[in-house]
C-alpha cells in the first residue's frame, strides 16, 4: 500500500479517520493525502453565543482599560479559506507522527472531489468518517460516506 487518501472536515468522525489513515500509513510506510473540502458560495457565519452592546474594557497599563476588539458579524470565510484552515488543522493533528503527508483543500461536491483527488493520485485507500445518518438524509440522498463506498475505485475504509 502506498497512497492513503483520506477526507477531513474537522469532525469528531474526520478526527478518527484521520488518525487511523496516520495509523495504517506509520504501519505500512504510505503516503497519506489529507484532503478538505467545503461546499461552493458564502458559508454561513457561525452565530455568537455572546454579543457585547458595548466595547468591553480590559484592564490595561498605564494608558487605562484597552477595548476588547469586537468581531466583525459580516466577515465570512470564503470557502477556500475555510477548506485551508481545515487541512491546517489536520496538519496540527499529525505533528509528531513519522507520516508522510500531502495536504489538498478543495471546494465543491465532497463526495466527488474525493473520489476524484483518490484517483488522481492512484489511491490505495480512501479513508472517510462515517456518521449516523437521519432520516431525512437517507430519504433525500446519500451521505458523502455511502457515495464514496459507493463510488470508489479502490478499497474504502469507514471508520466508525
Amino acid at each position: 500500500m502506498k497512497t492513503i487518501v483520506v477526507g477531513y472536515d474537522g469532525s469528531e468522525p474526520a478526527e478518527r479517520a484521520l488518525g487511523r489513515a496516520a495509523e495504517l500509513a506509520e504501519a505500512l510506510a504510505a503516503h497519506v493525502v489529507v484532503v478538505s473540502v467545503t461546499r461552493p458560495g458564502p458559508v454561513p457565519a457561525p452565530e455568537p453565543v455572546f454579543a457585547p452592546v458595548a466595547p468591553v474594557l480590559l484592564p490595561g497599563g498605564p494608558a487605562g482599560p484597552a477595548p476588547l476588539p469586537v468581531p466583525d458579524p459580516e466577515r465570512r470565510p470564503e470557502p477556500e479559506e475555510l477548506a485551508r484552515r481545515r487541512v491546517e488543522q489536520a496538519r496540527m493533528q499529525l505533528v509528531g507522527m513519522r507520516v508522510e503527508a500531502e495536504y489538498v483543500a478543495e471546494v465543491g461536491d465532497a463526495a466527488e472531489r474525493l473520489l476524484a483527488v483518490a484517483e488522481e493520485r492512484s489511491a490505495d485507500l480512501l479513508v472517510v468518517g462515517a456518521r449516523e445518518h437521519g432520516l431525512l438524509e437517507r430519504l433525500l440522498g446519500r451521505g458523502v460516506d455511502e457515495s464514496v463506498a459507493r463510488g470508489a475505485g479502490c478499497d474504502v475504509l469507514l471508520v466508525h
